[in-house]
Formats: C-alpha cells, structure tokens, sequence
C-alpha cells in the first residue's frame, strides 16, 4: 500500500494549535498532539508548522531520537509536484496593561545625554 499523497496547498491549512501539519524530508507528520511536549516550546513549532520545515529542522541539529519520535506522527508523503505556497502568520496581539517595549532604548540615550553633558560642563573646566 502507498502513502497517502498531500499537497502543499492542503498542508498549509493545518496551521492552527489545534491542527498543525508539517513536512519535513518530504514527508507529512500530524504534529498537533505534540505540540505540548516539543522541548524547544511551541513557538517554534507554529512558527514552522503548516509547510516544509526541513531546513530548520536539520539547522537545529535534531537528535536520532527526534527523527525517531517523528514516525509516531507520520500521515503520508508531500505530492511534489504540487506547488509550494507562502504560509502567512496572522499576527496575534496579547492585551495588556503592564509597560510595553525595551526601558533601554529610554535608558541608553539618556545616559549618553547625560555623559555628554557632564564631560562638556564639569571635565573641560
């Protein structure tokens, strides 16, 4: 019996937490049960998921057993003579009321302004 084949139109629609997808070494793996336990957080793996993510995959250095543990999720094969398609994340804004953005970008010019003016006024007298 042959694997079943998945475009790559199909598996871009498996990009949800609830239902994630991905290809890697042009196989499909159903990843949606994993996602909790992924070392590396599920950040990643969302990033990632919904297209062929062998590159970062093999760029991370994945142990045997990883490769391993990925036969447990595997569904069929990536059809490769569909066509690849961009996989666009939808931006997700977290509400909160606590301070937003780096205090260092405040910090640091204040602190070279701060600096200029005490060489300028106290070192050069």
């Amino acid at each position: 019996m042959s694997a079943k084949l998945f475009s790559y139109e199909e598996v871009s629609k498996h990009s949800t937490r609830k239902d994630l997808w991905m290809i890697i070494d042009k196989k499909v793996y159903d990843i949606t049960a994993f996602v909790d336990e992924h070392p590396g957080g599920e950040e990643v793996l969302l990033d990632e998921g919904a297209k062929d993510a062998s590159g970062p995959f093999d760029d991370v250095g994945h142990s045997d057993d990883a490769r391993d543990l990925l036969k447990k999720y595997y569904i069929g094969d990536v059809d490769t003579s569909s066509t690849p398609v961009v996989v666009s994340r939808q931006e997700t804004q977290v509400l909160d009321n606590g301070p937003q953005g780096n205090p260092l970008r405040i910090i640091v010019p204040v602190l070279l302004l701060a600096g200029y003016i005490y060489y300028r006024f106290f070192m050069q007298n």
